[in-house]
């Protein structure tokens, strides 16, 4: 334009010149800044990401062939304030994704109107709205031939679908919403398909305590119900089992479920707040029958992985659980007890060679810790064990990491697609969608076959479950996969460039640190089971608190703890709380003063059982604090051993001999078989009243006195008495009364009254005799059969 004035018009200087282009670029800045303004800014006006949302409720089938007809429903809604006019849904394939990474990032931000979205099909294929109110949702289906898709060779492409409109402020059709996703394509069987094992976890909370009741059959108590929904039907464990029927999976079981529900089959008892219990219904004992028998046949002829008995928590053992002596035994115990379990609940044998620690994050630790037990394969993953070398493919799961142990790699982006809220068919559909193209993307990385693993979160809810089923059957029925259990995963000839390097403690995630157990955890379980092993060694049936004990601390430990420290502190501090209650059972009754009345008599000391048990290999020691003033047996203490019948107590009598006056202080404490004291001792006074034997000779010796005493003066009195008589020999009276007698000895023997004589000179048979105040008493030791006072 500036040239052409130039023609048309006179030469001007160029001075002259410079100014008015000068001018020209001045006068033109804001329009041009105006122009790109609006062209920057239209896309975001003309269709903002949150004017109309889309939702893909179902894309069937997940991954079509050739002959398939593609059948795409869903929902939009106007988010705006205006309405959409002449509105239409369609379809978009967009280009061929050739990285893993490309699907991430689709994944991330599905509703993006930025990317790559590709051409809309032709007009045949849409549905049209003629109004969409704002805040009013409208459903859409479409169903197009698969050759309409214009597809390219085999793998990922990403696949959308749009709503367009106008509105008042906007009056041309533009773009208003989308929701992208994956559209898995191979046309027909793979030349090499990738092996793949998906881990189905049958794993629960916590729900046993380790209370039973007293009778033979030990009812077990729940701390609740909770179990009997998730396993009635429609309840998450339920349809985990209904919908694993069907699949190739590996069967991946916490042992404690199965023990759990196998107690509910057999009558149980739930825990009530104010400490009592209640008898479970017999609605949920049919309902724990049911739920078993759906299993045992679920996992016929399929691989069954056993966890350690209630799935202790690995990286807890090997970050806080390791300083806390005794705490890899229990580790050991549950590894021990999960296959019995297992075999005597489903009649299978299953697998005990792996472990599994919480989202497959190992450090060398927790490898030393998961391997302790007896397991040689450890269930890693890939965003733990990260590569190194820079591979462009996926490597096989099985990689040798020294010791004669096998990390089994689970896949991260296959294992975490079913993670987060998918309650809404438009996320479930989305995260099958995503792990299809994942599992095929990894499949066309390289012509050589390779072994993956998938291990998602170990309690998926009902959603997420379903979720996983309808992942797995498409792959099942895809064409470059195939199923494989999680023992020939491990067995798999390992990459040689696949990285075997563990990761260092300090790289474990602090995420997942945060939720271990602490070390007082731990010193809680070691606490009791000190308990535990001293008070079995006095049972005649240990296996009725070794069994129920021994469980509950397996279950201290457990990964569903995470997240729940004050739940899970609770749970261990009633478990040793009912170990030292039923401890107490066994007891020594309390004492008061006891008073020992002679130089030797016997004490009993009573033992107390209130268990339901006989109780045995006890030994009941009484100790005198003062040995100089009181002896047990002729010593410092003597013990004896002690058996109780359930519900009874036994009187245990121990001798003693007292030296001195006073009193003194008696211990008596029971004692295992191996010496440890068991339970709280009780003291008590023994109060000596016993004379001593030169005390006994003093008071003998003043009663010798006292007896010859009274006989001197009986003899003096006598002789007296047979003076007297002679000197009145010859007056008439008394002479004459001794001559008709006949005897006059006789005369000494009459009654005083009788002689004259005065009060107390009588004989030693006369009522007026003197008489000791008491019975002498007898210098010689009181029998061994006295009792004494209590």
């Amino acid at each position: 334009m500036a040239d052409a004035a130039e023609i048309q018009g006179p030469s001007a200087s160029p001075a002259r010149r410079r100014l008015r282009r000068a001018g020209a670029l001045l006068a033109g800045a804001p329009l041009l800044a105006g122009l790109l303004q609006l062209t920057a800014a239209e896309p975001a006006q003309a269709a903002p990401a949150d004017s109309v949302s889309v939702a893909l409720d179902s894309l069937t089938p997940s991954a079509p062939t050739e002959d398939d007809t593609l059948t795409v429903s869903g929902s939009v809604i106007n988010n705006g304030r205006q309405s959409v006019t002449g509105a239409h849904v369609g379809l978009r394939v967009g280009p061929l994704l050739n990285t893993r990474s490309a699907i991430d990032g689709i994944a991330q931000h599905p509703d993006d109107l930025r990317g790559g979205a590709g051409d809309e099909l032709s007009g045949k294929y849409t549905q049209k709205f003629g109004k969409l109110i704002p805040g009013v949702a409208e459903h859409f289906s479409i169903s197009v031939p698969v050759d309409e898709l214009d597809l390219g060779k085999d793998g990922v492409y990403s696949f959308g679908v749009s709503v367009s409109g106008k509105t008042s402020a906007r009056p041309w059709d533009q773009m208003l919403g989308i929701e992208r996703t994956f559209l898995p394509w191979q046309s027909s069987e793979a030349d090499t398909k990738s092996r793949t094992t998906f881990m189905w976890p049958l794993i629960s909370s916590v729900h046993m305590t380790a209370r039973t009741g007293a009778g033979e059959r030990q009812t077990p108590v729940f701390q609740d119900d909770e179990l009997a929904r998730e396993i009635a039907p429609g309840g998450r464990l339920a349809q985990m089992t209904d919908l694993g029927r069907d699949l190739d999976v590996t069967w991946v079981i916490d042992p404690d479920l199965l023990a759990a529900v196998d107690a509910m089959a057999n009558g149980y008892r739930v825990q009530q707040p104010d400490g009592t219990s209640k008898a479970g219904s017999r609605e949920n004992q049919d309902i724990a029958k049911q739920w078993l028998a759906g299993l045992q046949k679920a996992v016929a002829d399929k691989e069954v992985v056993a966890l350690p008995f209630a799935d202790p928590d690995l990286a807890s053992l090997a970050h806080t659980g390791t300083s806390v002596t005794g705490s890899l035994s229990h580790l050991k115990d549950a590894t021990d007890v999960a296959a019995l379990t297992v075999k005597t609940v489903l009649h299978v044998t299953p697998t005990t060679d792996f472990a599994w620690p919480v989202d497959g994050a190992v450090d060398p630790s927790i490898i030393k810790v998961a391997t302790s037990a007896g397991a040689d394969r450890v269930i890693a993953r890939s965003d733990s064990l990260r590569e190194s070398a820079g591979l462009p493919y996926t490597p096989s799961a099985a990689r040798p990491i020294g010791g004669g142990t096998t990390a089994v790699v689970a896949d991260a982006r296959m294992s975490t697609a079913f993670e987060g809220d998918l309650t809404k068919a438009d996320t479930s559909t989305l995260a099958v969608q995503q792990f299809l193209a994942q599992s095929l993307e990894a499949n066309v990385q390289k012509d050589e076959q390779r072994s993956f693993v998938v291990a998602p979160q170990r309690t998926p809810t009902a959603s997420q479950a379903q979720a996983m089923a309808t992942a797995v059957k498409a792959l099942q029925d895809g064409n470059w996969s195939q199923p494989e259990t999680l023992t020939g995963a491990a067995n798999a000839k390992p990459d040689p460039d696949a990285t075997t390097r563990i990761p260092s403690t300090s790289a474990y995630p602090s995420s997942l640190r945060k939720q271990e157990l602490p070390r007082s955890a731990f010193e809680q379980i070691a606490d009791t089971q000190d308990k535990l092993d001293n008070f079995q060694v006095i049972l005649t049936d240990q296996s009725r608190v070794v069994t129920p004990f021994g469980r509950a601390i397996d279950r201290g430990m457990s990964t569903s703890w995470r997240g729940q420290a004050a739940k899970a502190d609770g749970f261990r501090t009633d478990v040793l709380s009912y170990l030292d209650n039923l401890g107490g059972q066994v007891k020594l009754i309390d004492k008061s003063e006891t008073k020992l009345s002679g130089r030797s008599a016997t004490i009993p000391v009573t033992v107390q059982n209130n268990l339901v048990q006989p109780v045995g290999h006890l030994y009941l020691r009484l100790s005198s604090t003062q040995p100089t003033r009181l002896k047990i047996a002729g010593k410092a203490y003597d013990e004896q051993p002690v058996e109780v019948s359930g519900g009874h107590s036994q009187s245990v009598k121990f001798t003693t001999s007292a030296n001195a006056n006073g009193r003194a202080t008696v211990l008596a404490q029971l004692y295992t078989e191996d010496g440890q004291e068991y339970g709280d001792p009780v003291s008590f006074d023994v109060k000596v009243t016993e004379v001593t034997p030169t005390v006994m000779l003093v008071i003998g010796g003043g009663v010798l006195l006292l007896v010859l005493a009274g006989f001197r003066m009986y003899t003096q009195r006598k002789r007296a008495a047979a003076r007297q008589a002679e000197e009145e020999g010859p007056d008439g009276a008394e002479a004459d009364s001794a001559d008709e007698s006949g005897n006059p000895d006789d005369a000494g023997d009459r009654l005083p009254e009788e002689s004259g004589s005065p009060a107390g000179a009588a004989g030693p048979d006369q009522p007026g005799d003197p008489a000791p105040d008491t019975a002498p008493e007898s210098a010689d030791p009181s029998g061994t059969g006295e009792r004494v006072d209590r």
